[in-house]
């Protein structure tokens, strides 16, 4: 009867796994408009999305740092970590769907022994040895909690994989920047030091015309200032360059090496122009970007939550059973007749808890609308990252094109790393920043 008796519970148990709590997953509506602003006409060709990063960067110094950066970088380090931790972390929360199997052995001597009354032979010391094979306080996960959890940390790890992907990404891009900057430095550098020696030059002849009584004191004072001035901007952009080459570093892992800016003779002009690539729909952005995929994960981890707080509610059965042996003598633990097992089902329901389920499963729901919010928010960000980069390209090209054919804007285009870039790669030129300096330095010459 014993024996018909687990097989059935076991039999019920697998039936009963099919129920579950978890609310139905729709993904919410994209808060952004079906096309982007204005419009605009997109290049044909590879989608970003699918193209290797070794095709889009093809110089190989800087493929050389990307790789670097890729080996060494702390931060994708982390986030390759944060992966083996969610992994781990899910493979938890899975094992709580079997039983915990395991071996057990005990032995206990006491004193009196309480059967000695009943047979005088026995002696005054009990004895009891047993080895036993089951397992303990196996749940049975009838209203879908466990499985509710593990689909939570399903989703978790796979938000953080869409994570490294993201901060892969990132860091190609911030060492491509980075790599154009440090180009950009030099360049503006050996400009800025023909400067003074220019500046150095005509103080020189200055002095000379005015040992010699051709022009004033004002104009040789006058040229020792613009001299002045030429140094600091020459310390000042080395100081930045300084600066610049840093950062990289920081990205990379380790020092830039020599030759990641060798054979410069040219500048940003020597740089083969990076293709334009198509940036598709704003619906192409929800299966594309890792960073809203990510988002999208955790939105279905929250989701998942609410089903583990909805079976709080409900009644918990959970198994301890086990096979073995028991004798009160050691050595007679596997003779005939000392088997032994046990089966003992558990039930526990939910009857006052101060109102901790409610608060639990309303925890859970507002972490869900969070979760929404969050994910909407993260397409409204790549769909203004895209917008602005598809505004800002047509810009770029035309001041560029306009600075490469009026002769009295030539410098510009050699002396400003914006300009430079934006040559060197057309439609894809985000250094704001850096123009802002370039303008600021301009001024001051």
């Amino acid at each position: 009867m014993t024996k018909k008796l687990i097989p059935t519970a076991l039999a019920a148990a697998m039936l009963l796994a099919g129920c579950s709590l978890i609310p139905t997953y729709e993904r919410p509506a994209a808060p952004v408009p079906t096309t982007f602003p204005g419009d605009p006409a997109q290049p044909a060709g590879q989608a970003a999305a699918s193209l290797p990063w070794q095709d889009f960067f093809t110089d190989p110094r800087l493929a050389g740092l990307i790789q670097t950066a890729l080996a060494n970088n702390r931060d994708l380090r982390v986030s390759v970590l944060n992966i083996e931790q969610a992994r781990a972390q899910f493979q938890v929360e899975r094992s709580a769907l079997f039983p915990a199997l395991g071996l057990t052995g005990t032995g206990s001597r006491s004193g009196p022994n309480p059967y000695q009354g009943v047979e005088p032979g026995m002696g005054s010391v009990a004895s009891q040895y047993s080895v036993n094979f089951g397992f303990t306080a196996w749940e049975l996960d009838f209203f879908g909690r466990i499985r509710a959890l593990k689909d939570q940390a399903l989703a978790q790890y796979l938000a953080t994989d869409e994570t490294r992907k993201a901060v892969q990404i990132s860091l190609i891009a911030s060492v491509a920047n980075g790599w154009l900057t440090l180009l950009a430095d030099d360049q503006l550098l050996e400009i800025t030091r023909q400067t003074m020696v220019t500046r150095e030059e005509s103080v020189r002849l200055t002095k000379m015309r005015f040992d010699n009584g051709v022009s004033s004191e004002l104009d040789f004072q006058s040229a020792n200032s613009l001299l002045e001035t030429a140094r600091a901007a020459y310390a000042q952009q080395q100081r930045a360059r300084a600066q610049d080459e840093n950062a990289l570093a920081l990205l990379l892992g380790a020092p830039v090496p020599a030759e990641a800016t060798a054979n410069n003779a040219k500048g940003l002009d020597g740089i083969q122009p990076l293709p334009d690539v198509p940036a598709g729909l704003p619906s192409d952005l929800l299966a594309e970007r890792p960073d809203i995929r990510s988002a999208e994960q955790q939105l279905i981890a929250a989701n998942a939550n609410i089903g583990a707080a909805r079976a709080n509610f409900f009644p918990r059965v959970s198994l301890t059973s086990s096979i073995g042996t028991t004798s009160t003598e050691f050595s007679g633990l596997f003779d005939r007749g000392s088997k032994a097992w046990s089966f003992a089902p558990t039930v526990t329901l939910p009857i006052f808890d101060a109102g901790r389920n409610i608060a639990t499963l309303d925890s859970a729901k507002a972490g869900r609308e969070i979760a929404v919010a969050q994910y909407e928010k993260s397409i409204q960000t790549a769909f203004r990252e895209v917008a602005d980069a598809w505004r800002a390209a047509p810009r770029w090209a035309s001041r560029c094109a306009r600075s490469v054919r009026r002769p009295t804007r030539k410098r510009c285009a050699s002396s400003c790393p914006t300009c430079a870039i934006a040559t060197a790669w057309p439609a894809r030129s985000t250094c704001s920043t850096r123009s802002a300096r370039c303008s600021r330095r301009s001024n001051r010459r």
